[in-house]
């Protein structure tokens, strides 16, 4: 990724572990529910306009550029707080969600649940 040079806290953008194409996992959560909403991806740069701004800002890898969550929708994320994993590999950004979370409309990416099993054929 080409994005421009970042203003990001150096002391931030040294314990992230990126990916090979410069990302770090944004995991999206609402803070009054606690219902995680998705998965979205930032650069150091994301995470610095997300930082200083207080809207959630990814970066989009299928059309190369920045977005602010609501920008085109009207769905926007208000960032309350940002925590960086153990790792350094993945965030969690818990927001207040207005409208829907997910591009498909509604109000999390994750409502798709899979059958799970016990190992020994029961339902978990």
């Amino acid at each position: 990724m080409n994005g421009p040079v970042s203003a990001l806290d150096p002391a931030v953008a040294a314990r992230l572990r990126r990916s090979s194409d410069g990302l770090v996992a944004a995991i999206v959560q609402e803070a009054g529910t606690g219902d995680v909403l998705m998965l979205a991806w930032m650069d150091d740069e994301a995470l610095h306009r997300t930082l200083t701004s207080g809207r959630a800002t990814y970066w989009s890898r299928s059309r190369q550029e920045y977005w602010v969550k609501g920008a085109t929708s009207g769905h926007h994320q208000y960032v309350k707080s940002v925590s960086l994993d153990c790792d350094g590999d993945a965030l969690l950004v818990t927001v207040e969600q207005v409208g829907a979370a997910c591009h498909t409309g509604t109000h999390t990416c994750f409502s798709d649940n899979l059958p799970v099993t016990d190992g020994e054929g029961a339902r978990a």
